[in-house]
């Protein structure tokens, strides 16, 4: 009688990744599948074929079948020592022994079957369904990361149930705004429809954050970029770097300098009473050049943008003559509480001795001031202002005014875009 037909790791490997949901178990379980076990016990199907028994895919195939995880992993460990040293074992006996370890409680749940690669059908071809996209994509509602993930697997599910093997981009859009709708109500659902109509727009979204030195903007722009799912991010740091190199100090000493040493080099242009922004601005009006021509630049290619820096400063730059060639957000980020400035860059300065980052708590006064002049021009200018506590919770805050506000001035009328 012949042996029990092996299948190779390969084909296990391909079998494996055309799951999505086996690719996206937790890192624990990636790990129990990684590990080398000599000699592997084979577990022989009814048709004769063997497979090496791996306690991750037990756990998936558990977890598929209603088990929780904890009590999935208990069961595949369990299995595990107990088929340890055999050179077989068929599959029926390996059900016995999840039976004996769990009883009939599984049973009473719903069977997921392992799914088939699902695939999202659009205008320019087809992509395999990831819970991972789609979670991102539904950040733009202002969700916390957890809740986006859930709300994926609520949906992966759902597909899974139904045992489609194809959804259009379309339906996923109903079934995401369905969910959104149901869990958190009318404005979330709608907020995640208004930026999915800016995925290909007809002008891109400029998005401005400001604030001085130690406000955490670059941070703050990498958060929104990310969850708007932003490619093109830039700061003013950058252009003023871009700038030195190319022009010497002694041509434009404005952007040789930081913002908050600037009146230390510069002759006082008259602007301000003090000097500290008598040189800020010196060196801003030189830097908000390049500013204007990433912004254009961004304009002619009509792809969205997230420019952060000090060198943006509420009415330096006329923004409306942007209104209507992009969508222009400016907001001020600041750090309100000292005490959080002063453990900010006392923290940098242990982080970047090399870049010198304790010159920041020595111009904590001068920095300061320039947060004062910020501020004040934005609320002159009615800039909205973000008091950076947390960048989670100022990521969405920024999220909601950019998301909400292309809602109101475009007009989107949501029953004709499901």
């Amino acid at each position: 009688m012949p042996g029990p037909k092996a299948t190779t790791d390969s084909g296990i490997d391909a079998t494996i990744e055309g799951a999505d949901s086996t690719k996206e178990l937790s890192r624990e379980l990636a790990s129990m599948n990684s590990e080398k076990a000599e000699p592997r016990v084979l577990v022989v199907e009814g048709s004769g074929v063997a497979r090496p028994y791996m306690r991750g895919i037990m756990v998936h195939a558990l977890m598929a079948k209603g088990v929780s995880f904890d009590d999935a992993y208990s069961a595949a460990q369990t299995v595990a020592a107990q088929i340890e040293g055999r050179g077989t074992v068929e599959r029926a006996e390996l059900s016995k022994i999840i039976k004996e370890i769990l009883g009939d409680a599984p049973e009473n749940e719903p069977p997921i079957p392992l799914p088939t690669a699902i695939r999202v059908v659009g205008n320019r071809g087809s992509t395999h369904f990831s819970k991972g996209t789609l979670s991102q994509s539904l950040l733009a509602a202002s969700l916390v990361p957890d809740d986006a993930f859930e709300v994926a697997r609520q949906i992966e599910t759902g597909l899974i149930l139904q045992g489609r093997d194809e959804v259009s981009q379309a339906e996923l859009r109903e079934l995401a705004f369905d969910a959104l709708l149901d869990r958190f109500g009318e404005r979330v659902a709608e907020r995640y429809l208004v930026w999915r109509e800016f995925e290909e727009p007809d002008k891109p979204v400029i998005i401005l954050l400001g604030g001085t030195a130690g406000v955490g903007k670059t941070s703050l722009a990498l958060a929104v970029a990310q969850r708007l799912g932003v490619s093109r991010m830039l700061s003013t740091d950058s252009i003023r770097h871009i700038m030195r190199i190319m022009l010497s100090a002694e041509l434009v000493p404005a952007i040789h300098v930081s913002s908050f040493d600037a009146y230390r080099e510069l002759p006082a242009l008259g602007h301000e009473d003090d000097p500290v922004i008598d040189g800020f601005l010196s060196q801003a009006t030189t830097v908000s050049v390049g500013v204007r021509a990433m912004i254009d630049r961004a304009i002619e290619e009509n792809t969205s943008l997230v420019l952060d820096g000090v060198a943006l400063v509420p009415g330096l730059i006329d923004l409306t003559e942007y209104a209507d060639r992009a969508h222009v957000f400016f907001l001020m980020v600041g750090l309100l509480d000292e005490k959080a400035f002063e453990s900010q860059f006392e923290a940098r300065a242990q982080r970047q001795r090399a870049r010198n980052a304790a010159r920041y708590v020595e111009r904590l006064e001068e920095i300061l001031k320039i947060q004062q002049y910020l501020l004040e021009q934005a609320d002159r200018n009615n800039v909205p202002i973000v008091d950076n506590v947390t960048v989670d919770g100022s990521a969405l805050l920024v999220i909601r005014h950019v998301v909400d506000s292309l809602r109101i001035d475009c007009g989107i009328d949501f029953a004709k875009r499901l």
